[in-house]
């Protein structure tokens, strides 16, 4: 499940408002219930499951990437969201740098292997560097996602 499948440009901020952890994945859980993608009735459920595996150990995997992820039982679909920092967020990271890219995801329940699929996917396509300062030099939402959609044919 690649980036370009799961996200519109509605569902990427091109320039985050929050500079630490907790607020840039409530920012970005804000966004996907405004756009009817998670329910408010299910957005604290939801929280929490992040919360609990935030606690576990930072999604922030080095080189400015953080992947905030965990499974829901509220969601019939992957649902995701890109937010980006040009001033970094501080996340706790592996490599302690600040995080300039945030890709948060749901998966429904017992689809352990769509949740293992969709993290390696979105960990190789953030793990080429062009492709990193490209996000960084992107001008709006529409670009950031045309970013997805070139980078998915060549793979």
């Amino acid at each position: 499940m690649s980036l370009d499948n799961l996200l519109s440009a509605e569902q990427i901020i091109p320039e985050m408002k929050a500079t630490e952890r907790w607020p840039a994945i409530v920012e970005l859980i804000d966004l996907l219930v405004e756009l009817d993608k998670i329910k408010i009735a299910d957005r604290d459920s939801i929280l929490a499951s992040l919360k609990q595996r935030e606690e576990t150990m930072s999604t922030g995997i080095g080189f400015g990437i953080a992947i905030p992820h965990c499974s829901s039982d509220r969601l019939e679909e992957v649902v995701a969201a890109f937010g980006r920092s040009t001033s970094g967020i501080e996340f706790d990271a592996l490599d302690n740098a600040p995080v300039k890219f945030v890709v948060l995801f749901i998966v429904p329940k017992n689809q352990f292997q769509t949740h293992l699929r969709t993290l390696a996917s979105i960990a190789k396509f953030l793990n080429d560097r062009t492709t990193r300062e490209r996000l960084a030099e992107a001008k709006s939402a529409d670009e950031i996602l045309s970013i997805f959609r070139d980078r998915s044919q060549k793979v």
